[in-house]
C-alpha cells in the first residue's frame, strides 16, 4: 500500500506540473495573464514562458515516471514553492478579509502539492515502482 500511495502521489504531482507547463507551452496569453496577475509581469513574455513550460514539463515527466528522483523531487519542490510564493497573501488569508484583497480558497490546494512533495522526498526509499528503483539508483 506505501508503494501504491507513493506511485499516485508521484504521478499527481508531476502530471500537474506537466499541465501547467502545457498551458505555458500552449497558451502563452494565459500564462502571460497568470504572470502579469501574480508576479508581476516578471515571468511575461513568449519565450520565458516557452522555456520554463518546457523546464516545467521534463521535470513533471521525471516526477511521473520517477527518473532522477534525487534531483527532479527538488525541482518540484522548488518549482511549488516558488508557483506558492506570490499567493502566500491568499493561503494566510483564503477568505480575504485581513490580508489578501479578495477570497480565493481554490488557491489553499497548492499547500497540498507542496507538502506532497516533501512527502515524496521524504519517503523515496518506500517509492518501489519508480524507474529509479527498478535500476536500483535510490
Amino acid at each position: 500500500m506505501q508503494a501504491i500511495s507513493l506511485l499516485l502521489l508521484r504521478v499527481s504531482t508531476g502530471l500537474y506540473l506537466i499541465f501547467w507547463g502545457t498551458v505555458k507551452l500552449a497558451a502563452t496569453d494565459k500564462a502571460n495573464a497568470v504572470s502579469d496577475k501574480y508576479y508581476n509581469g516578471l515571468l511575461s513574455g513568449d519565450l520565458i514562458n516557452i522555456g520554463l513550460g518546457s523546464l516545467q514539463v521534463i521535470i513533471g515527466a521525471l516526477v511521473v515516471v520517477g527518473l532522477f528522483r534525487r534531483v527532479s523531487y527538488y525541482g518540484q519542490l522548488v518549482w511549488y514553492v516558488m508557483g506558492l510564493l506570490p499567493i502566500l497573501p491568499y493561503i494566510i488569508d483564503p477568505f480575504g478579509k485581513y490580508i489578501a484583497d479578495s477570497a480565493k480558497l481554490t488557491f489553499f490546494p497548492s499547500t497540498t502539492l507542496l507538502f506532497a512533495s516533501l512527502v515524496l522526498i521524504a519517503f523515496k526509499e518506500y517509492d518501489s515502482y519508480s524507474v529509479d528503483a527498478k535500476r536500483n539508483d535510490q
